[in-house]
């Protein structure tokens, strides 16, 4: 008995990145048979059999093994079981960075508290509107690279898809929200910024397989137009 095929694309091999039947066979609770790509001849995905922590450290090493395995056969990317999480993700996503706005605006203002700040309701809904429209920007000219840079044609699933693995691979920023315990440098919202700039590349690049230096130059086109809304024009740091 196999798991279930999801609907539309299917998974992956890891590998490889060839679409797959059934990631494994299961002959009984807890005694499973993991199946091999017909491409690579390979086991389609390893990680099934992997702790969480072993996943988590691939996806830090930005293997492109582990992106496959989480967007394609654990989030079931290409499919409607997603949308759910897509939408959640997105508000997640906004949210992390209204933080990141706030602490950066709580360094600005003599050290005062972010968590102070952003208890204010005047407060929260500048910084909340600034992330609104920070991230639109960062779509749009995402979306927009994606179909001048990239060159593919229009399509609303596969432009969603773009959309989905860019922010789950953003998932970095939630060493944010360790800076409400600990005390940080403010330069550490700049090496986050790049984690998750190197991670965006490394997501795009498994959704579309185009080749890495065209995946840098979408991204990098959207986070830098990001910061300059949010510097120049909402004048946040």
């Amino acid at each position: 008995m196999g798991d279930a095929q999801a609907a539309g694309e299917g998974p992956r091999c890891v590998g490889c990145g060839g679409r797959v039947k059934t990631l494994f066979v299961q002959y009984s609770p807890g005694n499973i048979r993991l199946m091999k790509c017909d491409n690579c001849k390979a086991v389609a995905d390893p990680y099934i059999e992997c702790e969480f922590m072993i996943i988590l450290i691939d996806l830090i090493l930005h293997k492109t093994r582990a992106y496959r395995h989480v967007l394609f056969n654990k989030l079931s990317m290409g499919s409607s079981v997603d949308k759910g999480i897509f939408y959640r993700s997105t508000l997640i996503h906004i949210a992390l960075d209204a933080f990141r706005i706030s602490f950066s605006k709580g360094n600005r203002a003599d050290g005062a508290s972010s968590r102070i700040i952003f208890s204010t309701i005047s407060n929260c809904t500048e910084v909340i509107g600034d992330a609104l429209l920070g991230n639109i920007i960062f779509m749009t000219m995402l979306l927009l690279g994606v179909r001048f840079i990239l060159k593919l044609s229009f399509d609303i699933i596969r432009y969603r898809d773009v959309l989905f693995a860019v922010i789950i691979s953003s998932y970095f920023k939630l060493f944010l929200f360790t800076m409400m315990v600990w005390e940080f440098p403010s330069s550490v919202i700049f090496i986050v910024e790049m984690f998750v700039l190197s991670s965006n590349v490394v997501a795009l690049r498994v959704v579309s397989q185009f080749p890495k230096a065209h995946c840098f130059a979408v991204c990098l086109l959207a986070h830098a137009a990001k910061y300059l809304t949010q510097r120049w024009i909402l004048g946040t740091p």
